[in-house]
């Protein structure tokens, strides 16, 4: 039975390159690994495979949505270190529910009878949306994992992620296995304090820390994992997080939490005693 991961969080904050480098990491301890991208803009799975894969919606409008039409190979690109990949992809703007799209990319998934032929399945979830069928990976989903960067907008969206993680808890397995602090700039002073007291609060912990560092940049930008790139100062630092993140979620059974979330207006409040 595969291990499932939703990885959720703010948008633009890394989340997608975070989601690869964790794939990775994992893959190269020996697992075999699928990776899901569910947003319209089809770019999680660009570190792993060097470029944008045909999506799931693109290769359904091929087959005249008939699902039966469609095999794993027709959906599935293999990239670094073995990893498979999937774009779930997205109706053209203005035009239909790209949440949609992630449910009948779920639906595909089960048909092709793919989910017990991976050691772990992660799905890389658009920005911080958990309404209709971008919730459905949650449903599915032995833990969710909260991408965030040590700010007020980013620690308001996890907070959001985390009252949806409560309400599918209730019908679900699905848990919060903690918040991966990312972008950690320690040049400037800065640090994770906010996060910590967040994380704290809702009963939660954060899994790593990911640094704010040139390099992960870009490694994004020439379309591969971190480890994937040549060898360059800082690349043994920025690889620790993403192998403990991995070591952490291949335990028989590690750490997760129900998140017990915080209202809005406490959020708000809050913010005078972090600055």
């Amino acid at each position: 039975m595969s291990l499932v991961l939703a990885v959720y969080g703010k948008g633009g904050i890394g989340k997608s390159t975070t989601t690869a480098n964790i794939s990775a990491a994992l893959a190269l301890k020996g697992a075999k690994v699928l990776q899901i991208g569910c947003d319209p803009k089809h770019d999680s799975t660009f570190p792993i495979t060097g470029k944008l894969q045909k999506t799931v919606i693109e290769a359904l409008e091929e087959v005249d949505f008939h699902h039966e039409e469609l095999s794993a190979e027709d959906i599935i690109e293999k990239g670094f270190a073995g990893i498979d990949c999937l774009e779930a992809g997205g109706p053209p703007a203005g035009s239909g529910c790209g949440g949609y799209v992630v449910g009948e990319s779920v639906a595909l998934l089960q048909e092709l009878g793919l989910y017990d032929k991976y050691d772990v399945i992660l799905f890389d979830v658009l920005g911080d949306v958990v309404c209709g069928g971008f919730s459905a990976p949650l449903n599915y989903a032995d833990y969710a994992i909260i991408i965030a960067t040590n700010d007020f907008d980013s620690i308001f969206a996890a907070n959001r992620l985390c009252m949806a993680i409560q309400q599918k808890s209730v019908r679900y397995k699905v848990k919060l296995a903690g918040i991966v602090a990312n972008r950690v700039d320690y040049t400037t002073g800065g640090g994770t304090n906010m996060l910590d007291q967040f994380a704290e609060k809702v009963g939660t912990r954060l899994l790593a820390k990911v640094p704010y560092h040139e390099l992960i940049r870009k490694s994004r930008f020439a379309g591969k994992t971190l480890f994937a790139m040549e060898d360059a100062p800082g690349k043994e630092e920025c690889l620790i997080p993403y192998n403990e993140i991995a070591d952490t979620l291949v335990q028989d059974d590690p750490i997760a939490s129900i998140p017990v979330p915080i209202g809005d207006r406490e959020i708000f409040k809050m913010v005078n005693g972090w600055q």
